[in-house]
């Protein structure tokens, strides 16, 4: 008999058992691919260095990968000297910077995407036809800097949360619009616009929410695996809106550890015993390649079992300016 409190060995050294759940859709998306094509065709057709204003995604292996290739990134456009190529992150900008751009005669390139495009494009519709808009997003995310701006200060006022809906008091009750971020939580934002559309019903909205596609797939991905999970790893960037409403997804769909993380290092694998299940994703700035990282990080110290639990299927593509190739 083994004393109390003594430590089984395996003698047959077998490894614990763990079950790797993969949300699919997961990783980039198409936004993200072109922004990242964007970059390296402006190198290939200019030479390095190539300027970039904000990080072009959120991720910082995307990042550092392409600094690695000559790209140099800068918060504003004073730090980018005459005379080089300057491109516009993925997550777009306010009308000051191309304005700017064009005042110094700089070469830009504007990597926006095309999603974020449209909202601004609604935006600018709305403010012609004299609405106050309301922008349903998250203070100070690039995108919500960048549609803000597309329109006169004052024009535009931001919505954060339910309570803000309930209390926000336009000027014109009957002449209102709202536009959303892409990134955000499909349900808070649901609850948000349910809000407005009762306080105010002449409110005129997109036909449908401007939740991009792949964070409505990635978030309907979470949902059907979470409470499947004993923890849920979101492989992204705090600073990646559509990768922090993941891990948020994770939780209120019944998973009690989801986790962001950047790489496979930070995953507190101590944790996870014989018999568990990992649910696995990436963000949209995240690159598959670090899943990859994880399930090869998993096999090390587990025999794993991987099933892929997909909910989409994405075949949407953004082709890059005419100016640089298809």
């Amino acid at each position: 008999m083994r004393p109390e409190g003594a430590i089984e060995i395996r003698s047959d050294m077998t490894k614990p058992a763990l079950t790797i759940l993969l949300a699919g859709p997961r990783g980039f998306c198409a936004g993200v691919d072109r922004a990242i094509l964007i970059v390296e065709k402006a190198l290939e057709a200019h030479g390095a260095p190539i300027y970039v204003r904000h990080e072009i995604v959120h991720n910082r292996f995307v990042v550092e990968n392409l600094e690695a290739k000559g790209a140099v990134f800068v918060e504003e456009l004073d730090q980018v000297p005459d005379g080089v190529p300057v491109v516009f992150s993925a997550h777009g900008v306010p009308r000051s910077v191309p304005a700017e751009a064009e005042a110094r005669n700089l070469n830009y390139i504007d990597a926006t995407c095309p999603l974020v495009s449209k909202v601004h494009f609604e935006a600018e519709r709305h403010h012609r036809r004299r609405r106050q808009t309301i922008l349903i997003g998250h203070a100070n995310h690039p995108e919500v800097v960048g549609t803000m701006g597309q329109v006169p200060e004052g024009s535009m006022v931001l919505v954060e949360t339910v309570e803000q809906a309930e209390n926000i008091s336009p000027a014109d009750p009957s002449n209102l619009a709202f536009v959303t971020q892409t990134t955000l939580s499909v349900d808070d934002t649901m609850d948000i616009v349910d809000v407005l559309r009762r306080r105010f019903p002449d409110i005129v909205g997109p036909r449908k929410e401007d939740i991009c596609y792949a964070t409505t797939n990635r978030q309907n991905a979470v949902k059907a695996i979470a409470a499947r999970c004993d923890m849920l790893v979101v492989i992204g960037a705090a600073n990646s809106s559509n990768s922090t409403r993941l891990v948020e997804v994770g939780i209120k769909s019944g998973c009690q550890e989801a986790l962001l993380v950047n790489r496979a290092t930070e995953i507190p694998w101590e944790n996870l015993k014989d018999g568990m299940t990992l649910g696995v994703t990436a963000g949209a700035s995240a690159p598959k390649i670090l899943v990859e990282e994880v399930i090869a990080r998993a096999q090390n110290a587990f025999e794993i079992s991987v099933k892929e639990i997909k909910v989409a299927d994405e075949n949407v593509t953004f082709n890059p300016p005419r100016a640089l190739g298809a």
